[in-house]
């Protein structure tokens, strides 16, 4: 603990000053830095502290935000999309904010303005002074949908000195799989701290959306959260099924759109003529291909989408969510990498509800091949009736009611450590 406690005090001078370049190169507003640095109008007092690093972590527990809020939420992330897309719910009862730099006086300052009962951690996003701050306090710790990768296991387990004096502070850890539960409690989780299974992607909802003008579904197809590696093989496999699909449209998102004038560079590379989404191009018949550089618009590409290739998969990174594209009736495409989603994949594989594919040939000839409405509709409803049973699983009663027995109504102020 005590080698913890050096190193949360040492990072701490880094990341306040990170936060303060941030706002010096543009990429905070004011009132952002602020927020990071545990400032900001003050929210309710006695609320939910739930944490989640970005739109897809905060978007995936908007149920779990949604209950929690007659008792008052303050939802943090670590960007201001994430941020803007809590806000914009204008759900009452729910504050939204950036979350604090991970450092002693910026967390004591956030925790004396806003004065939360109990902090909710989505998935997995472990800060080592937010977790001693919540100790201080007498904050009770609870990781929902908690999933760790084998590699990550395997990073942290050569630092026990560092993981298990962090896993010491979780109250309660309801695992995404049954696989990341086994691995949190090797990396020092007490057993019967670990409840129930709970993936909240699972409960993934997508609104309809108008089409794309220009892009039919059926013949449009929309490259998911893609990463380096990824589009080149996309854009490949694309213009070679244009060869016997000449209609043929394309979607590309990558995960993180920063990246978007690389991913423009790679589309022009090959000819394909292109609009650009943060460039606000409108969709374009006579442009084949369309950048969706932005961010927290996916549900209107998954409902435009008649295929979907879920990115991820192609390179190392555990596949993404396949529960999104399914909840649209789109038709899934999906590399061999897919172990954040193993049991997911697993019953579509069984099920014959998605395709597998391994490079721009097998793409390509899954693009052909998927062509018809009909073949479209029977691979998506093969999807959602094996995912079923996982979405039904989705049961949010076992952290509501944990919750509720380990965070008093009213907020504690600073107490000696739990043991």
């Amino acid at each position: 603990m005590r080698a913890l406690r050096i190193i949360v005090a040492g990072l701490a001078p880094v990341l306040i000053a990170a936060a303060l370049g941030r706002r010096v190169l543009g990429r905070d507003s004011h009132a952002g830095l602020v927020e990071r640095l545990g400032g900001g109008p003050p929210g309710p007092g006695g609320a939910v502290w739930l944490h989640g690093a970005s739109v897809g972590e905060v978007q995936s527990a908007h149920p779990l935000i949604a209950a929690l809020a007659p008792g008052g939420v303050l939802v943090t992330t670590n960007t201001a999309s994430g941020r803007d897309r809590v806000a914009g719910w204008r759900l009452p009862g729910v504050t939204a904010r950036l979350a604090p730099v991970d450092a002693g006086p910026v967390l004591r300052r956030f925790l004396d303005r806003h004065r939360p009962r109990a902090l909710v951690i989505v998935e997995g996003d472990l800060w080592p002074g937010r977790l001693l701050a919540a100790r201080a306090r007498g904050m009770p710790v609870v990781m929902v949908s908690a999933r760790i990768s084998a590699r990550s296991a395997a990073r942290w387990g050569r630092l026990p000195g560092l993981i298990r004096p962090l896993m010491a502070q979780v109250d309660a850890l309801f695992p995404q799989d049954a696989v990341s539960g086994g691995r949190f409690v090797v990396l020092g989780l007490p057993e019967g701290r670990i409840g129930p299974v709970l993936n909240l992607k699972a409960t993934a909802e997508v609104a309809p959306a108008a089409p794309l003008p220009g892009f039919a579904r059926a013949d449009t197809v929309l490259a998911a959260s893609t990463h380096p590696g990824e589009e080149e093989v996309v854009l490949d496999a694309f213009a070679a099924a244009r060869a016997s699909r000449p209609g043929l449209r394309l979607i590309l998102a990558p995960r993180h759109p920063v990246r978007g004038d690389q991913v423009a560079a790679l589309i022009a590379a090959r000819g394909l003529p292109f609009a650009c989404r943060s460039a606000g191009d409108a969709p374009d018949p006579g442009k084949p291909v369309y950048l969706a550089d932005t961010l927290g618009e996916m549900a209107l590409w998954y409902a435009a989408a008649g295929v979907t290739f879920v990115g991820g998969s192609l390179v190392p990174k555990g596949g993404h969510t396949p529960f999104e594209p399914a909840a649209a009736g789109s038709a899934i495409l999906h590399g061999p990498d897919t172990g954040n989603f193993a049991e997911a994949y697993a019953a579509l594989m069984a099920a014959q509800g998605a395709v597998e594919v391994t490079d721009a040939a097998s793409l390509a000839l899954a693009l052909s091949g998927i062509a018809s409405p009909a073949a479209q509709a029977d691979l998506a409803a093969r999807a959602a009736s094996a995912l079923a049973p996982l979405r039904a699983g989705a049961d949010l009663t076992p952290v509501l009611d944990r919750l509720a027995a380990l965070a008093p109504s009213q907020p504690r102020g600073p107490s000696s450590p739990r043991g």
